[in-house]
């Protein structure tokens, strides 16, 4: 991996920013991910996220933090924290920005127990694909303490695949429509494609149910978006 998300960080946070990331999948064109918007402070990010935020309790995980801008408004209103990601540039960001307990870690390495799991900004794009999903929540469960949760983002993406006569076309010997080939490009290098999962919310709750896990829908967006809470079975 060649940690193009981590160098365009660094870029960032070190005042050498000059230009934004460029995303594309196999089922879209190009488009711009501004670096200013992974810096955002709370005011500036989507409603999905503040709401999360203020549902989070106890001692709590940021998977994937990124630029560790959830995880810098939560450190700042006294929770115990720890971020991780799996992009070194993006942890030694963290670090820069003052976050306290940080590490270069893929999520299904953690064994530490916490009251609150967040898997913000498309969290199921984490587990790559379907045939995933059940290993990813499986782990998640095990880290949680008694009376804990999960806060997971995603988006349903089937309207991706609209004509526009509004009706649905799809390959139906394809993968699961969420499944994406996601690519990564910043100052004229290119990542190698990352598999990246967008989980509709029935999929999920049905994913969660099979794995001895509640699913609530705790709020819709605006664009098919939605966020839920996973917790342990009583």
């Amino acid at each position: 991996m060649k940690d193009i998300l981590g160098k365009a960080l660094l870029d960032y946070q070190n005042g050498n920013y000059s230009e934004d990331i460029i995303t594309s999948t196999n089922i879209s064109d190009e488009d711009i991910l501004p670096l200013a918007f992974l810096f955002r402070n709370y005011e500036d990010m989507p409603k999905l996220e503040q709401k999360a935020l203020e549902l989070v309790k106890g001692s709590i995980l940021d998977v994937g933090c990124g630029a560790g801008s959830h995880s810098l408004h939560l450190q700042e209103k006294d929770f115990k924290v720890k971020s991780i990601d799996v992009s070194e540039g993006a942890i030694e960001v963290c670090r820069s920005r003052g976050i306290k307990n940080t590490a270069v870690s893929n999520v299904l390495d953690e064994s530490e127990t916490f009251d609150t799991i967040l898997l913000l900004m498309n969290g199921t794009g984490i587990f790559q694909t379907i045939g995933k999903v059940s290993l990813y929540l499986k782990h998640l469960k095990s880290l949680l303490n008694k009376n804990g949760q999960i806060l997971i983002d995603s988006s349903d993406i089937l309207y991706m695949y609209q004509d526009d006569d509004g009706g649905i076309w799809q390959d139906t010997n394809a993968n699961y429509y969420g499944e994406l080939d996601y690519y990564l490009s910043y100052k004229g290098e290119q990542e190698a494609p990352m598999k990246w999962l967008y989980l509709d919310y029935t999929t999920l709750e049905t994913a969660a149910i099979a794995n001895g896990l509640q699913c609530e829908l705790i709020e819709e967006g605006e664009h098919f978006d939605y966020l839920a809470k996973l917790s342990i079975k009583d």
